[in-house]
């Protein structure tokens, strides 16, 4: 005899002829998770690819005097003067980022890791290129970015574990460890997301300081204001999401994994 608690054990009684109607059932916590995924996977995958366009394409089409020289310049301003090596840097963080922030949700795709191994394998492996590319380059930039000492620790903190993630998600799919790689490639990405939460977080502490600013509204020292805060807040958030995500898949979750760099 079926259980009162399964879900799929028999159909609700008839109410044909009752005058009754069936209470409307609500859908099983399984489908309401899968549900929730598709949505979170789409917004990373949107956000990803807006903000990998809206970051990318200015540099790609401008230089950076033209562009410091626009109100919407970003850090053209910070980088236009530097010598060349800083703007190579400079650039080189940029395009390879962006790259990694458009292929990364895609590795996460289920229908392209079980249908398509080898593309899953291959778009791998470029992403992590990338992110190796663009990690060196985040180091080689961070001590004159526009934060100061706080960006130098932040954004520094920020290269050296992107860079430590990818290696050590790479060293576990090598030793065919799927779960130990799968929570790896999980805290990457949740770094790679930086590039998107900055520009999450940027407006909303600009705006979160309006009620306390007197006279005339000084946009420069507000936007300083807000940037001091981001080579931390961009990443931190991130990182506890992604470990959260982790220990509700029964991944190896950080404390349990104590992997060498070896």
């Amino acid at each position: 005899m079926a259980s009162i608690t399964d879900p799929v054990a028999a159909p609700p009684a008839s109410t044909e002829g009752t005058g009754t109607a069936s209470p409307p059932t609500s859908p099983p916590p399984a489908r309401r998770r899968v549900a929730a995924t598709r949505i979170a996977w789409t917004w990373v995958l949107l956000s990803s690819l807006g903000i990998a366009a809206f970051a990318v394409v200015p540099y790609l089409t401008a230089s950076l005097r033209a562009l410091a020289e626009t109100p919407s310049g970003g850090l053209a301003g910070n980088y236009a003067e530097q010598p060349w090596p800083i703007q190579l840097a400079f650039y080189a963080h940029i395009v390879a980022g962006g790259f990694a922030l458009v292929v990364g949700p895609l590795q996460f795709w289920k229908c392209l890791r079980t249908r398509h191994p080898r593309v899953h394998r291959w778009t791998g492996r470029s992403y992590l290129v990338a992110v190796g590319i663009a990690g060196v380059a985040g180091l080689v930039i961070a001590p004159v970015n526009d934060a100061g000492l706080v960006g130098l620790f932040g954004f520094g903190a920020l290269g050296v574990l992107w860079l430590v993630t990818g290696w050590l998600g790479y060293r576990a799919i090598r030793r065919r460890d799927v779960a130990s790689h799968r929570a790896w490639m999980m805290r990457n990405f949740a770094l790679t997301y930086a590039a998107v939460a900055l520009r999450i977080w940027l407006p909303l502490l600009i705006v979160a300081q309006l009620p306390f600013t007197t006279g005339e509204f000084d946009f420069d020292a507000v936007f300083a204001n807000a940037y001091a805060a981001v080579p931390f807040l961009c990443w931190l958030p991130n990182l506890v999401v992604a470990e959260w995500l982790i220990a509700r898949r029964g991944l190896p979750t950080f404390w349990r994994a104590a992997p060498t760099l070896g």
